[in-house]
């Protein structure tokens, strides 16, 4: 008789230009696999309207933040208009002894944070999985943007500036997914995560009689 398989844990880090869509391919996955889980961001921003300590970020105070960037608890972080965002160690690792997958959407530079970590950590190292979305074209990353209708010509301007530069760390991914639909994107980002849950050494070995 064969004994149930049990993979080990992923860490799925997803990269893209802002547009390519990765906000919304983490979001589907976490929708339809059960055993996904969101690790939740520390902020120093205050509340927005129904926002909730400890389910949609970790507030802290910019001294609060400040100590545990200092004391090394940060798997990433980064400033961002003004406010810190960051993803605390124990909030990924605590996920991945519990036997959840993690997913992240980070930028470029919050991966190779990650990716560095990675290499002194062997249970990171083992779960780490990176995936980068590349956007057909400039012109399609533009007619995206514009969609949103929440960019001005300035930030257009820069968000598209970055992204030239954000294209050219694909490399460092494991894997690249050329983005078309939001339903062909989210069935070969699917088919990585299910793939990875069978890579060998993630599965326990089979016990056949």
């Amino acid at each position: 008789m064969a004994a149930k398989q049990k993979p080990s844990p992923l860490l799925l880090v997803v990269s893209a230009p802002s547009g390519a869509g990765k906000t919304t391919l983490c979001n589907r996955l976490l929708r339809s696999s059960p055993n996904v889980a969101r690790a939740i961001t520390c902020t120093t921003r205050d509340p927005r309207p129904g926002e909730k300590d400890g389910k949609d970020y970790y507030f802290l105070r910019a001294a609060d933040f400040l100590k545990r960037v200092q004391a090394g608890n940060f798997l990433e972080h980064a400033t961002v208009h003004g406010s810190s965002y960051g993803i605390l160690k124990s909030e990924i690792t605590s996920k991945l002894r519990a036997g959840e997958d993690v997913v992240l959407a980070v930028d470029v530079q919050g991966a190779a944070t990650i990716r560095k970590q990675a290499m002194e950590d062997k249970r990171l190292c083992e779960a780490l999985v990176e995936v980068f979305i590349l956007p057909p074209s400039i012109a399609e990353l533009r007619r995206r943007l514009q969609g949103r209708r929440s960019e001005t010509a300035a930030t257009l301007r820069k968000r598209l500036a970055e992204a030239k530069h954000e294209i050219t760390q694909w490399k460092h991914y494991d894997y690249v997914i050329l983005s078309g639909t939001k339903s062909q994107d989210f069935q070969k980002f699917k088919a990585i995560y299910e793939a990875e849950k069978l890579r060998q050494h993630r599965v326990s070995t089979p016990n056949i009689r």
